[in-house]
């Protein structure tokens, strides 16, 4: 008497991977991941590799690790993946304090942001 297993957030031919506390807003986030969505992922690989924007060392990691759920775990073919979708959204804010001058202090916000990458393995035609 075990539970049944839980369906698949994602199709037969997709694989997924999620980073949910990368440090950094989600409007940065938002902008690397528009660098790769619709790319092949070798290609994306590329991208994020030489991208100027610190943001993209993070989205390359959740990237590596959707292409290593691929290959792994549901037998996908490596060479046919496609960034299917890059998905960001808010995660955790941490809370903290700048003393100022008279005695006065100010809030200092430093977001969390979450990716959620889905790669597709397309047919070749």
């Amino acid at each position: 008497m075990s539970k049944q297993a839980a369906p698949r957030k994602v199709g037969d031919k997709e694989a997924l991977s999620v980073g949910t506390q990368i440090r950094g807003s989600a409007q940065k986030l938002n902008l690397v991941a528009g660098l790769i969505r619709g790319k092949k992922a070798s290609d994306a690989m590329n991208i994020l590799a030489f991208s100027s924007k610190g943001m993209a060392i993070d989205a390359r990691k959740v990237l590596a690790s959707a292409i290593a759920n691929a290959e792994n775990n549901h037998n996908l073919d490596v060479d046919a993946l496609v960034v299917a979708e890059a998905s960001v959204g808010k995660s955790i804010t941490m809370k903290r304090f700048a003393t100022r001058g008279r005695g006065k202090s100010t809030r200092i916000l430093k977001p969390f942001s979450r990716l959620r990458i889905v790669v597709r393995e397309q047919e070749e035609a």
